[in-house]
C-alpha cells in the first residue's frame, strides 16, 4: 500500500513542472508527511483544460452514506480496478494526477517496523497514479476525494514491501488525463511498476509515524 507520502517542493517548481495547467489559488506548503484524510494536491482533467486543486485522500464514492468509507479506500489495487464497482466508473472519467517527492513504507526486520522514505534517485518531483470522485453530504457542500493506486512492487521494492504506488511517466501522464481515452485497457497498460533503477531509499526516524510530525527530519536519514 501506500499509506505516507511526501510532496517538499516549492511553489515555483510545482508550478514550472504543472506550467500547462490552469492553477487556482492555492494555499500552499511543503509536506514532509502526508497522511490520509488530510488534503492532497491533485489535478485532473476535463474536455476544456486541465486543473490542479486539493482533494482529500481516502476516496468517499458519490453513493457512500458516510465519507468514514474514506480511511479504507485511500489505495486502489490496480489488478482490480475495472471489477471493483466503486473504481470502474472512476477509471473511465475521474483520473487524477497527485504530485510527490517521495513516499513512506516500512519494512519489517525482525519483529520492528523501520519506516523507510523512499524517492527517485534524481529527486524530482513525480506522480502518482489516481482516481477522484465527488461526494454530497445531506446538507454542506461537495466533498471532493481521490485514492492513489498501487500495483505489484518492482525488485527495488520487493525486500521493503508487498505492493507500491504507481509512478507515471511523463508520457502516461498525458495519457492518465485525456479524457478522449475511456477503453480499460488501454488505461491499464499505463498501470505498471516503475523501472527497479528509478528509485533508492533511506531508513528514517520513528517520528514519520505520527501524522502530525510534519517536519524536514521525516526525510532525514539516520545513517547520516
Amino acid at each position: 500500500m501506500c499509506g505516507r507520502f511526501t510532496l517538499t517542493s516549492d511553489m515555483e517548481t510545482l508550478s514550472y513542472r504543472f506550467a500547462d495547467i490552469a492553477h487556482m489559488q492555492l494555499d500552499y506548503t511543503p509536506r514532509y508527511n502526508i497522511a490520509p484524510s488530510q488534503p492532497v494536491i491533485s489535478i485532473i482533467s476535463d474536455k476544456n483544460s486541465q486543473r490542479m486543486g486539493y482533494f482529500n485522500w481516502g476516496l468517499v464514492p458519490f453513493w457512500a452514506s458516510d465519507k468514514k468509507i474514506g480511511h479504507n479506500m485511500i489505495n486502489a489495487r490496480s489488478e482490480t480496478l475495472h471489477q471493483k464497482p466503486a473504481y470502474k466508473r472512476l477509471l473511465a472519467s475521474k483520473r487524477c494526477l497527485i504530485p510527490a517527492t517521495g513516499f513512506f513504507e516500512w519494512k519489517k526486520e525482525n519483529k520492528k517496523k523501520q519506516p523507510m522514505y523512499i524517492f527517485p534517485k534524481d529527486q524530482q518531483l513525480f506522480t502518482f497514479a489516481g482516481l477522484w470522485d465527488s461526494w454530497k453530504p445531506k446538507s454542506g457542500d461537495h466533498y471532493y476525494s481521490c485514492t492513489i493506486i498501487t500495483t505489484e512492487p518492482n525488485s527495488f521494492m520487493k525486500p521493503i514491501h508487498n505492493r507500491m504506488p504507481v509512478i507515471l511517466t511523463r508520457e502516461a501522464e498525458c495519457q492518465w488525463l485525456d479524457p478522449d481515452i475511456t477503453d480499460s485497457t488501454t488505461l491499464l497498460s499505463l498501470l505498471y511498476p516503475c523501472p527497479d533503477e528509478y528509485l533508492t531509499a533511506v531508513p528514517v526516524s520513528t517520528i514519520v509515524n505520527n501524522p502530525r510530525n510534519d517536519q524536514p527530519k521525516c526525510v532525514k536519514s539516520i545513517l547520516a
